[in-house]
């Protein structure tokens, strides 16, 4: 507890960012849309790193790169969703700058190439100050409100999306609103388990809290309590051992979760199938 009380900053902003990407991964393992979220963790490491090759704020280049990024891919997806196959183009080609971003790093950087890619491909939370930490929680919260804001009509479209069209409900706005939310999300993970680790953060809660129930609203608040329990757990399990990383200990929870998840869930899905033939047999009797 005294070491999570000295990185305060840490666990403020872990908990934003838990919290915004349980609510976001909710909707985007609804919308099967989890591949985008593990695309935005590539554009996030290739904006931190060209970024720090050109001199500028490495968090500048990350969120430049994630969220324009997120809008070519809504603008590729016309009046559906972007598929995967475009998605694995944008990934490698990304990756691919990256690569260059690194080089240059390396040969006009003294050599800090290495230590730019660990950083984020891995992330640092305890390293994140004060500062830093105010930015996660108005990022996290303006994700947060935008997502409740959206999340009856976007069900909608997602669920039925020709439905919600003829109806007037601007299906291809929600779908450019929600990339950019989960764009936000996954360049603000970055900094806290690195490009790598942060599809555990976005998939895993979300994941679990869809085997535990298939009543929406109930389904966004386990995912977000999972995500932010996740980050909580962890930061103390690296706090008392230091050999341990905090995003693996974050990321190592969240999916042991997900891996929990599976025993409930499929008691709620036998007692579901069970029920209509109990009261069928109730109503013979």
């Amino acid at each position: 507890m005294i070491g999570l009380i000295a990185s305060w900053p840490s666990l403020l902003a872990g908990t934003a960012i838990a919290a915004a990407s349980g609510l976001v991964g909710w909707f985007a393992v609804l919308r099967a849309q989890v591949f985008a979220a593990d695309a935005m963790s590539h554009f996030a490491f290739t904006g931190a790193v060209a970024a720090v090759a050109s001199g500028l704020n490495p968090l500048f280049g990350l969120f430049a790169l994630t969220v324009g990024c997120a809008l070519i891919l809504a603008g590729l997806g016309g009046r559906s969703r972007v598929d995967d196959v475009t998605i694995g183009v944008a990934i490698t080609w990304v990756l691919g700058l990256g690569v260059l971003a690194l080089s240059v790093i390396d040969h006009h950087g003294a050599g800090g190439a290495g230590a730019t890619a660990a950083i984020a491909l891995f992330g640092d939370i305890t390293a994140i100050d004060t500062q830093h930490a105010q930015i996660a929680v108005g990022i996290g919260g303006l994700v947060i409100a935008v997502v409740i804001v959206i999340a009856r009509p976007l069900m909608f479209a997602t669920i039925d999306g020709v439905v919600a069209r003829t109806r007037g409900v601007p299906v291809v706005a929600l779908g450019l609103v929600f990339l950019l939310a989960l764009a936000g999300v996954a360049a603000e993970a970055t900094q806290a388990v690195g490009a790598l680790l942060l599809l555990g953060l976005v998939a895993a809660p979300a994941g679990a809290a869809h085997r535990l129930t298939a009543r929406p609203y109930l389904g966004m608040a386990i995912s977000v309590v999972i995500g932010m329990a996740s980050v909580w757990i962890g930061l103390a399990i690296s706090t008392q051992v230091p050999q341990i990383p905090a995003s693996s200990a974050i990321v190592g929870i969240a999916a042991a979760c997900f891996a929990a998840a599976r025993v409930p869930g499929r008691l709620v899905a036998h007692v579901q199938r069970t029920r209509p033939l109990r009261e069928h047999t109730t109503d013979v009797g």
